[in-house]
């Protein structure tokens, strides 16, 4: 019964893994990092909070009490005083202290987004287009590149992506982006046409692509799977039909794809996707033991 429980639980956290990269509905906070750097961001955000939390309340209450005590039937004679020194310097040296507990860590993070701790293994280019997105990776001995387009509905079944929890309506693509975990990856993007943004909430990566110009931005993915993200930049009729999908698999499989993509996209992809199928029943099956 023991070993029957422990194979259900690990069964549901496999099944939630396998969504954890993308929107919930009803979703209040940030996406399940992945990277470092997400790591970083989510920190920040609830450190910030406890600065915000207090500061919001402190003014509500001061406004609150400031209606009753000094509403006209309760001081029908108002006050005549010009200022008062000790709130003054309260109210300037007190923001600049929280300002300098804000400013100080989030500048450290700012510097670690623009600054990887390696040099990047590899490299990829991501050129926007309205409405998809061109990857190049720049290998100049064996280059790769290709198109991405937002998974349409009637090539589910073709595509082997009939499962909507791992491949969901409106953000699974044709060709994801596949790169090997634990590998610190550059990406120069660009768009060809008008203003788009390359972005992955789970990597905490969010970069404007540009039209005659490159911007830059890293990232190194800690875990396999699969990860959503979109366009962020409102860029036509069909911006919201621009989604982003990258595969993070192990350094053999991505090897394996890499070297067949270069002559058979479709295949390596299918190839990629059943050799990932397997290794999950196998992990099923183990559980359940």
């Amino acid at each position: 019964m023991k070993k029957f429980a422990a194979g259900l639980g690990a069964l549901s956290l496999s099944a939630s893994s396998a969504v954890a990269a993308q929107p919930e509905p009803w979703e209040m906070r940030f996406q399940e990092a992945a990277t470092g750097i997400m790591e970083e961001i989510t920190w920040f955000e609830e450190y910030t909070l406890w600065f915000i939390v207090p500061i919001v309340l402190l003014v509500m209450a001061l406004l609150a009490w400031c209606m009753l005590r000094y509403r006209s039937s309760a001081n029908p004679v108002p006050s005549r005083t010009s200022h008062n020194t000790l709130i003054e310097v309260l109210w300037t040296v007190g923001p600049v202290i929280v300002l300098l507990f804000l400013a100080i860590p989030s500048f450290q993070l700012l510097t670690r987004q623009y600054t990887p701790d390696e040099e990047p293994a590899m490299t990829i280019k991501a050129t926007g287009v309205q409405w998809y997105w061109d990857y190049e990776y720049q290998d100049q001995e064996n280059p790769l590149n290709f198109t991405s387009l937002m998974l349409q509905e009637g090539d589910r079944a073709s595509a082997g992506k009939e499962n909507t929890a791992e491949y969901p309506r409106l953000l699974a693509v044709d060709n994801e982006l596949v790169v090997p975990v634990n590998t610190t990856v550059r990406v120069l993007v660009t768009a060809s046409d008008v203003i788009h943004a390359f972005a992955m909430p789970s990597f905490g990566i969010k970069v404007d692509a540009v039209p005659g110009r490159i911007n830059e931005t890293w990232f190194k993915a800690e875990r396999e799977g699969l990860y959503y993200g979109q366009c962020s930049e409102l860029c036509g009729k069909d911006h919201a039909f621009m989604p982003i999908a990258i595969r993070v698999v192990s350094q053999d499989q991505y090897q394996t794809w890499y070297a067949a993509a270069r002559q058979d996209l479709t295949g390596a992809n299918r190839a990629l996707m059943a050799s990932i199928g397997s290794g999950k029943d196998e992990d099923k099956v183990a559980a359940a033991e």
